[in-house]
C-alpha cells in the first residue's frame, strides 16, 4: 500500500508543469490570488508611470517613405495649422461681413498664448468661403487647441448670421479621440453584459459564470499597462487598447471556460477539488497552453511585416495571449478550489437544470450524423460551399482609412466636408519632396513652376494658391503640395497619384541635375502600403503555416493532424474574407451596419485578420481534437472517438464560441471603419469555425482518414508513458495530457 502511495506521489511530482502549477495554486489559493492581483496591479501601474509612445513610423512602405525621408532631412518647422472656415449659413456670402467676423477672428487668436501667427484672411474662388489660418506654438498636446474652438464658438454665437467653425488636423484629431474614446467605453459597456449573458447560459450559476470574465478583465487590464510600458521599445498605434481588449475578452474568457468546465465535469464523477482542478491542468490546462501557443505563434508572424501597425498590434496581442494564459494556468485553480462546490452557486433554476442534465445529448449526435455516415457527400457539399463564400476576397481592394471615412456626426468632419469643397488643396494632396544641391534650387523652382503649368486645366488637379513651396534653410530641400480635389481613396485620386509619379514629375523635377525626388502624401501611402501588405502576405502566411504545423504535431505526434488543422483554418480564413469583401466593398449592408463604403477592404485588415481567426481557430481545433485523442487513446475507434470528442465538447465550445461572437460583434458597432471590418470579419470567421467546420468539415475528414489520421513518422512517434491513459487506472486516467 504505501509503495502505490509513493508511486502516485511521484508521478504527481514529475507531472506536467501545467498540473505542477495547479496543485500548488489549488494547495495555496490565498497567496496564488495574491500573487496575481499584485502582478495585475504592478502592470497596470507600470504602463501607468511609463505613458504610450505613440508611434510616427510606418516602416519602410515604399516611394512614400522615401519621400517623408527627404522632407525630414529639411529639419522643416512644421506646425500645426487650424482654419476658421466662414460661410454663410443659405445664399451667398456676404463679403462685407465675413471680412468684419474674419478680423474679429484675427484679432481674438492672436491674442492666445498658444498661436504663434494668424495669416491674412483668403477668399474661395468661389466667393462664397473665407479662410483665416491660424498657426499654433510648439506642443503635442492637444488640449492647446481647446482655447481656439471656445474662441471659435464665442464668435459664432455673435454672429449668427454666418457659419463660424474650425477645422484641423489638432480639432479633428481631438475629436477623433473623444470619439474613439466613447467607443472604447460602449464596447466595454456592451461587451461585458453580453459575454455575462453567454456564461449564465453556460453555467447556469452566477459564481460560475462571473470568475472567466473576472479573469479576461483582469488580463485586459495587466495587458494594457504591459504595453504601454513595451511602446517604449515598439511605439504603438491608437487601435492597439482596442484590439487588446478585443483578443484579451474572447481568448480570456475561453480558456478559463474550457477549464472550468472540464473541472466542474470532473468534480460531478466525485472527484474532490485539488483531484478536479489536476484533472482539469491536465487536460484543458494542456489545450489552453496550446492554443495560447499557437495564437502568439500567429501574432508573432506580424513582426515580419516590419511594419508599425503590425508590430503594435503583435505586441499588444502577445502580451494579452500570455497573460490570459498565465492567468487561467495559476490563479483559476486557486479559485477553483477556494470555492470548492460555492462555484455553483446561486443558481439560476431554469438555466442550471438544463446545464446540469446528465442525459445523453439529442442535438449534436443529429447533427454529426450525415458526416459520420456518409463523410465523402458531405465534405464535398461544405467545403464548395465554403469556397464559395470565399470566392468574393478574389475581387477585394485594398485602401487605407481616410479622412472621408471617418464618422460625419461630428460638427467637426462637417466644417471639414465644407472647407475642402470651397478650398480643395485643404484636402487631398500629394507631397512632392526633392532633395538637391544647393547651386541647383533655381533649377528645382523652375521645374515646380513647369509642373504647375502642365496641371493647369486638368481634372485631376486643384489650385487654389492655398500652398507654397517649402524651401530648407540650406536650400538643398524643396517641399511641394500638389492638391486633387478627389477624396483620398477614390480612383480619381490614385490616377493624379499615378499621373504625378508616372509622368508629370520626371517630366519637370526629374530633370533637374542630381535631383532625389519621391512623392508622398496620404493616397500614396495609401498605394504603397497596399502593395507593401500584399508582399509581406505570403510571407507572413508561410511562417504562421509551418510553426503552426510544427506545434501542432508535437503536441499530437500526428502530421495528418497538423496538416488537417491548417487546411481547415485555411477554408474558415477564406470565407471570412470573402463575407468581408461582398459587405463591405458593397453597399447593401451601410443601413445595416451604419457605414459608408469606400468600395474597399482596410489595407491591414487582411494581414492581421489572418493571424488573429489562425491563433483563435486554433483554441477549438485543439479542444476537440485533444477529446478525440483522449478516447483513441482509450481505445475508442476513430469514428465513435470523433463523436464521442465532438459531442462531448459541444456544450464548452459552443458557449466559447458564443462569447467570442459576441464580442467580436460588439466591435462591429463602433464608428470607425476598420474596426467594424475586424469585428465583422472575426465574429463571422468564429461563426463559420465553431458550426460548419467543427460540426461538419472536421467530423467528415476524420471519420474519411480513419486511423490515418494518427499517422506520423518514427521520429515523431513516442511510446506512451506508464501514467498514459491507455495504461492508468481508472482514477488517473484523465490526467494524461494530450501529447
Amino acid at each position: 500500500m504505501s509503495g502505490q502511495m509513493t508511486s502516485r506521489a511521484e508521478r504527481r511530482s514529475r507531472g506536467p508543469l501545467t498540473v505542477r502549477a495547479a496543485r500548488w495554486s489549488a494547495t495555496h489559493p490565498w497567496r496564488a490570488i495574491a500573487l496575481w492581483v499584485a502582478v495585475v496591479v504592478a502592470c497596470f501601474a507600470l504602463g501607468s508611470m511609463t505613458g504610450t509612445k505613440e508611434s510616427t513610423n510606418e516602416g519602410d512602405i515604399g516611394e512614400v517613405t522615401r519621400a517623408d525621408d527627404i522632407v525630414k532631412s529639411g529639419n522643416f518647422d512644421d506646425p500645426d495649422v487650424e482654419s476658421v472656415l466662414i460661410t454663410p449659413t443659405s445664399g451667398s456670402l456676404d463679403q462685407a461681413e465675413a471680412n468684419q467676423v474674419a478680423k474679429v477672428v484675427t484679432e481674438r487668436m492672436r491674442a492666445l498664448g498658444g498661436v504663434a501667427d494668424v495669416a491674412q484672411p483668403i477668399l474661395a474662388p468661389t466667393k462664397n468661403a473665407l479662410i483665416v489660418r491660424v498657426e499654433l506654438k510648439d506642443g503635442d498636446d492637444e488640449e492647446r487647441v481647446q482655447p481656439l474652438l471656445d474662441t471659435t464658438a464665442k464668435v459664432q454665437q455673435e454672429h449668427p448670421g454666418l457659419r463660424v467653425e474650425q477645422v484641423g488636423n489638432e480639432s479633428i484629431g481631438k475629436a477623433l479621440n473623444e470619439t474613439l474614446g466613447e467607443d472604447f467605453k460602449r464596447a466595454e459597456m456592451f461587451s461585458l453584459p453580453v459575454t455575462l449573458a453567454i456564461l449564465l447560459v453556460a453555467f447556469g450559476a452566477l459564481i460560475a459564470a462571473t470568475v472567466p470574465l473576472l479573469l479576461a478583465l483582469s488580463a485586459v487590464a495587466a495587458a494594457i499597462g504591459l504595453a504601454a510600458a513595451a511602446s517604449q521599445f515598439v511605439p504603438a498605434v491608437d487601435a492597439v487598447n482596442s484590439v487588446i481588449l478585443l483578443i484579451g475578452m474572447a481568448v480570456g474568457v475561453d480558456y478559463s471556460l474550457f477549464y472550468l468546465r472540464r473541472e466542474r465535469e470532473e468534480r460531478a464523477k466525485g472527484r474532490g477539488h485539488v483531484d478536479a482542478v489536476e484533472i482539469a491542468a491536465a487536460t484543458s490546462g494542456h489545450a489552453v497552453v496550446v492554443s495560447g501557443t499557437a495564437v502568439i505563434i500567429s501574432m508573432a508572424g506580424l513582426f515580419l511585416a516590419r511594419d508599425a501597425v503590425f508590430s503594435s498590434f503583435a505586441v499588444g496581442s502577445i502580451l494579452v495571449v500570455a497573460v490570459a494564459v498565465a492567468g487561467s494556468l495559476t490563479v483559476l485553480p486557486a479559485v477553483l478550489a477556494k470555492l470548492g462546490r460555492w462555484v455553483d452557486r446561486p443558481r439560476i433554476p431554469l438555466l442550471w437544470r438544463l446545464t446540469a442534465r446528465t442525459s445523453a445529448p439529442r442535438f449534436w449526435p443529429a447533427v454529426l450524423k450525415p458526416a459520420l455516415k456518409h463523410p465523402v457527400a458531405t465534405l464535398t457539399v461544405a467545403v464548395v460551399a465554403l469556397l464559395a463564400v470565399a470566392s468574393p476576397a478574389l475581387g477585394m481592394t485594398l485602401k487605407f482609412p481616410g479622412t472621408e471615412d471617418l464618422p460625419r456626426d461630428t460638427a467637426v468632419m462637417q466644417a471639414y466636408d465644407r472647407l475642402t469643397a470651397a478650398f480643395p488643396s485643404t484636402g487631398t494632396s500629394h507631397q512632392v519632396a526633392i532633395k538637391a544641391p544647393a547651386d541647383q534650387q533655381g533649377a528645382v523652382q523652375a521645374a515646380l513652376t513647369d509642373l504647375a503649368k502642365r496641371t493647369e486645366g486638368d481634372s485631376l488637379y486643384a489650385q487654389d494658391g492655398l500652398e507654397k513651396p517649402q524651401v530648407s534653410a540650406d536650400g538643398r530641400v524643396t517641399v511641394a503640395e500638389v492638391a486633387t480635389p478627389y477624396e483620398g481613396g477614390s480612383e480619381q485620386a490614385r490616377d493624379s497619384l499615378a499621373k504625378l509619379r508616372n509622368e508629370l514629375i520626371p517630366q519637370t523635377v526629374g530633370k533637374v541635375p542630381g535631383a532625389e525626388y519621391a512623392v508622398g502624401g496620404f493616397v500614396a501611402a495609401d498605394v504603397d502600403y497596399a502593395a507593401h501588405t500584399r508582399s509581406k502576405l505570403p510571407l507572413v502566411i508561410g511562417f504562421v503555416l509551418l510553426l503552426t504545423m510544427i506545434v501542432m504535431m508535437v503536441t499530437f505526434r500526428s502530421v495528418v493532424v497538423a496538416v488537417t488543422a491548417i487546411g481547415l483554418n485555411l477554408l474558415s480564413a477564406g470565407a471570412a474574407y470573402g463575407v468581408v469583401t461582398a459587405v463591405f466593398q458593397n453597399t447593401w449592408a451601410e443601413g445595416l451596419l451604419d457605414f459608408r463604403s469606400n468600395g474597399a477592404v482596410v489595407s491591414w485588415l487582411p494581414l492581421f485578420l489572418f493571424v488573429v481567426l489562425f491563433g483563435l481557430s486554433m483554441d477549438y481545433h485543439v479542444f476537440v481534437v485533444s477529446r478525440i485523442r483522449e478516447a483513441v487513446l482509450r481505445g475508442v475507434p476513430t469514428k465513435q472517438a470523433v463523436a464521442e470528442g465532438i459531442t462531448g465538447s459541444a456544450g464548452v465550445v459552443t458557449s466559447a464560441a458564443a462569447v467570442m461572437i459576441g464580442v467580436f460583434a460588439v466591435f462591429a458597432t463602433l464608428s470607425t471603419l476598420d474596426m467594424k471590418q475586424l469585428g465583422v470579419g472575426l465574429a463571422v470567421a468564429i461563426l463559420i469555425d465553431a458550426t460548419i467546420i467543427r460540426a461538419v468539415v472536421l467530423p467528415s475528414i476524420m471519420t474519411l482518414l480513419g486511423d490515418a489520421n494518427w499517422w506520423a513518422p518514427k521520429w515523431l512517434r513516442h511510446t506512451p508513458p506508464k501514467h498514459a491513459v491507455t495504461q492508468a487506472p481508472e482514477e488517473e486516467r484523465e490526467l494524461t495530457p494530450v501529447g
